[in-house]
């Protein structure tokens, strides 16, 4: 059997209103861009706030030129539609004119699989608004290597073995592949750091298999600038040696703190909701995640089953809610507000700089210590 490619590329080329939504004219542009195209197997379209997320199945495998090619002429033309609505932040996901076959590096996150299809393949495909990709740091971590979110790692003789992470440095553009059990504790002194370190794929260790991959694009990073949020999207294979769809979904049962939220500069409670909710509004928040089921089948996406529309997790939401009244107490002080390391990829020194002139440097103020009587000092 032909092996078949899941692809999730995301991309912000417009707001509305605000950091909001996206409009229905440009989800409609962006499914006839890709109706009845031959390079595809399927596809859906949908959108998280103020991204739209392309979901396509196809046989050209993982980075393929074809298809990053078609993600990127979809996003310009849906680009077109968000200028003539002067939509907020028209094309800002877009960091150049010119596509130089892979869309990675020029704005637009990407999250891929191939896979030889089993027998039942189940994927949960995650996507997030207001955050960064180090925000599936925790649920991967959880999914794949806590016995106590996911018993399929004591009892299961299939997932015994354990995973693979895949960890990116996000500064210094380096991996590093860490194996649990055994490297658990090293794995966590990389990821709980969010901010640089962030999973980009896991593996079975039995089989080699991909289980998850993710997208790790750091908008501020390539452009230089604060140009929006990563707003990443995320892949996860389920059942049958892998975890099962409730242990994939059960971490999120608990808002974690994410960075993000407002202008990109603040933490906050990573919010569960189904597709109809994920439409951030207070103070451009909190950040959302949702999480879309699908059946492969051929190639064919059967589905989305929008799992967060159950309300077995609405006290996750309500905590969240009751997290963000807590967080926004704190207004511009830390830890609300990221801390300054994060804060230089914001607009923030654009700030500084005007204000710069008016710092006196204290070690060069100094006026000679006058003698003493007796010309003691």
């Amino acid at each position: 059997m032909a092996k078949v490619t899941l692809s999730v590329i995301k991309a912000d080329i417009g707001g509305f209103v605000g950091h909001s939504a996206v409009h229905p004219e440009v989800i409609e542009k962006a499914r006839g861009c890709l109706e009845g195209h031959p390079l595809l197997i399927d596809y859906r379209v949908v959108h998280v706030g103020d991204d739209v997320n392309l979901i396509m199945t196809h046989n050209r495998g993982r980075n393929s030129g074809e298809i990053h090619q078609l993600a990127w002429d979809t996003f310009t033309a849906c680009t077109e539609v968000a200028k003539k609505l002067k939509l907020y932040g028209a094309g800002q996901d877009l960091l150049s004119d010119a596509f130089s076959g892979n869309i990675k590096g020029l704005g637009p996150g990407v999250a891929e699989i191939e896979v030889e299809e089993r027998e039942s393949e189940p994927v949960v495909v995650l996507m997030a608004d207001k955050t960064e990709p180090g925000a599936w740091n925790l649920p991967l971590y959880k999914i794949f290597a806590d016995p106590f979110n996911t018993i399929g790692l004591v009892i299961d003789p299939k997932m015994h073995c354990g995973f693979d992470f895949e960890v990116r440095d996000l500064i210094e553009n380096k991996k590093v592949i860490l194996s649990c059990p055994e490297d658990l504790y090293d794995l966590l002194v990389f990821i709980g750091a969010p901010g640089r370190y962030a999973v980009k794929r896991v593996f079975h260790r039995g089989t080699g298999e991909i289980a998850a991959a993710s997208s790790t694009q750091r908008l501020n990073l390539i452009a230089g600038r604060y140009v929006g949020k990563d707003d990443p999207v995320c892949i996860v294979r389920c059942q049958n040696g892998y975890p099962s769809v409730g242990e994939v979904l059960e971490p999120f049962a608990f808002p974690h703190l994410v960075s993000g939220w407002m202008r990109g500069s603040h933490s906050g409670p990573l919010m569960p909701v189904a597709m109809a909710d994920a439409r951030p509004t207070r103070f451009d928040g909190p950040p959302r995640v949702v999480a879309l089921g699908f059946q492969l089948a051929n190639g064919r996406l059967v589905g989305p089953h929008d799992f967060f529309g159950d309300p077995a997790f609405d006290r996750a939401r309500k905590l969240a809610l009751t997290i963000a009244d807590y967080m926004r107490r704190m207004g511009p002080f830390e830890p609300h507000r990221l801390h300054l390391d994060e804060m230089e990829y914001t607009t923030m020194p654009q700030v500084m700089e005007k204000l710069k002139d008016r710092f006196i440097d204290l070690r060069r103020d100094k006026k000679p210590k006058e003698k003493a009587a007796g010309g003691v000092a």
